[in-house]
């Protein structure tokens, strides 16, 4: 049996042994089993729910442990998701923090999750980064780079925030971000820089300024000429929509370029605005990494709440197709969400059509109830491990994985 876990008042974690441990598959609870399971990651966190009671399957019966807090973990980057936790929510339960939450359960004596591991994360393991040196790092980036308010915004992302891609600039190593627009032409339901105040709290503040040009070729040069396998990434999560910064980065990436042809250069987008993109791939764009939730225009909408269109998408990436861009998805991922037979459908004609390198796949960071009540579901949904066996199936030479990788 995989047995329940449960938390004390105090957010002590305990398990519950003879109660066997449940799950959730968008709105529909199962017990959980040994092969949807692997062992807790390195690098993952267990964490109580408020306001959640925990529960326990019985003879297919759902039943709550009144009292005892739900457990969930939040999985590091390189492992997807594949069920929700369980629980009953209490009537005054608080809205949670964007989090990605995952089932979690014990067996044999250890702490397993619903998960698959979909990339080797070494560059990003946790151990990599806040490091005790990592101050006087950034200290001599900023006397390296002096008053460049893009280093002054990475400083505060990396002590304050603990971004790893932020950080990756003053370990002069790999990707590393430039954020650049403090506008978005997309209200997303998500959105970790920017939630209304009565919602759950952004766990990051969005960049309050508009780089220079100067600014971002000073720190993009600085980065691609001093890294190792070194990518610059415009579009971080401490920013809006950067292609609505078109004109700036494409003016910093010709002045990189007319320096510097070592690197790569990546643009993480919801590829809304076509015409930006069209502006930035002009100007010797390497990769872009395009945000997306779903192939279906409503459930497109219902999340991104945007001031353009999933065709607005389709013409951004074929666009940069065309120009030899490389194209990689940022699939957001709900388990009961994507793997519906009517969203399988419409992604396996959206990668048809769209020919893309590569899908990066995101645990989607969301109170479940809440985003469960702000979408248009449809049929029964199949499970997130054969939602990606059949696109693996279908579209072979389409890479699955968590990371923007060298080009």
């Amino acid at each position: 049996m995989i047995t329940a876990l449960f938390a004390d008042k105090n957010g002590e974690i305990f398990d519950a042994p003879g109660y066997q441990a449940a799950a959730r598959l968008g709105t529909e609870y199962l017990a959980l089993k040994p092969d949807e399971m692997i062992r807790l990651p390195e690098g993952a966190e267990l964490m109580f729910l408020p306001g959640r009671d925990a529960v326990y399957m019985d003879g297919g019966i759902l039943k709550r442990m009144k009292g005892r807090q739900a457990v969930a973990a939040m999985l590091p980057v390189g492992y997807t998701r594949t069920l929700l936790p369980a629980y009953e929510r209490q009537q005054d339960a608080p809205q949670l923090p964007l989090f990605g939450y995952t089932a979690a359960a014990l067996y044999n004596d250890e702490i397993y999750v619903a998960a698959v591991k979909t990339a080797d994360n070494a560059k990003w393991h946790p151990y990599r980064y806040n490091t005790p040196d990592l101050k006087k790092r950034v200290a001599r980036v900023r006397r390296d780079l002096p008053n460049n308010r893009l280093v002054e915004h990475l400083a505060n992302c990396s002590l304050v925030w603990h971004c790893c891609t932020a950080q990756n600039l003053f370990y002069r190593r790999w990707e590393a971000g430039i954020p650049v627009s403090p506008a978005c032409n997309a209200n997303c339901l998500g959105c970790i820089s920017l939630q209304p105040a009565e919602c759950c709290p952004a766990p990051q503040s969005r960049i309050s300024f508009s780089p220079t040009p100067a600014e971002i070729a000073t720190v993009g040069l600085y980065h691609l000429t001093n890294a190792p396998e070194p990518i610059i990434s415009f579009g971080q999560g401490c920013e809006g929509e950067p292609s609505l910064a078109a004109e700036a980065i494409a003016a910093g990436i010709k002045s990189i370029r007319s320096t510097t042809a070592r690197g790569q250069i990546n643009i993480n987008t919801n590829a809304g605005f076509t015409q930006g993109i069209k502006t930035i791939v002009d100007a010797g764009l390497d990769s872009m990494r395009v945000s997306i939730i779903s192939a279906l225009p409503a459930t497109y909408q219902a999340y991104y709440q945007a001031g353009y269109s999933l065709d607005h998408v389709r013409q951004s990436i074929a666009y940069a197709k065309r120009h030899g861009v490389y194209v990689s998805l940022n699939m957001l991922l709900f388990p009961g969400l994507n793997d519906r037979p009517e969203e399988q459908a419409a992604w396996l004609e959206f990668l048809g059509d769209t020919g893309v390198d590569m899908i990066q796949l995101r645990n989607l960071n969301f109170d479940p109830d809440a985003f469960l009540a702000a979408m248009p579901l449809g049929g029964q949904p199949g499970g997130v491990r054969n939602f990606l066996r059949k696109i693996t199936r279908s579209f072979p030479d389409i890479k699955l994985g968590s990371f923007t990788e060298k080009i």
